[in-house]
């Protein structure tokens, strides 16, 4: 499949690669099926739009910047993925590149992927530790220390 993507042009994409989020993307809820795609810098991963180039998030897989990290997503979210357990998903935190200041990552809104059906829902978190900006260069120094 060919895919018009924001970050890299045309590409060519495996189906296997195309997700479902029934509900979009809070902010996006018209757009409910993406790409992911591997980005040319680890750890990162692009969540790209099918519908509409413009539309293309910036994806890290949180454990690799917050090891503890326990959302408390409900059986609820699971289940409207698919999904029967959290080893079931792959868990995604959306990144915020700003032009100044620190990279972030949302910890409050994780995405959950069913590998199984390819379905993915973005969750809201009911802990108060988590937020919408989460420093990853800074967590990841603290988490070396």
């Amino acid at each position: 499949m060919i895919l018009d993507t924001k970050a890299y042009g045309r590409v060519e994409i495996d189906e296997k690669q195309v997700l479902e989020f029934p509900q979009g993307l809070l902010g996006f809820e018209e757009y409910t099926q993406f790409a992911l795609i591997d980005a040319h810098k680890k750890p990162f991963f692009w969540l790209q739009s099918t519908q509409e180039a413009r539309i293309a998030f910036i994806l890290i897989k949180p454990a690799i910047f917050h090891d503890d990290y326990e959302p408390g997503i409900s059986t609820e979210d699971l289940e409207d993925i698919g999904a029967e357990s959290l080893d079931e998903c792959l868990n995604f935190a959306i990144v915020t590149v700003p032009d100044s200041g620190p990279m972030t990552a949302n910890l409050q809104g994780p995405l959950y992927i069913s590998k199984k059906t390819r379905r993915g829902k973005q969750c809201v978190s009911p802990k108060d530790e988590y937020r919408t900006k989460h420093d990853i260069l800074e967590e990841m120094a603290a988490r070396r220390e």
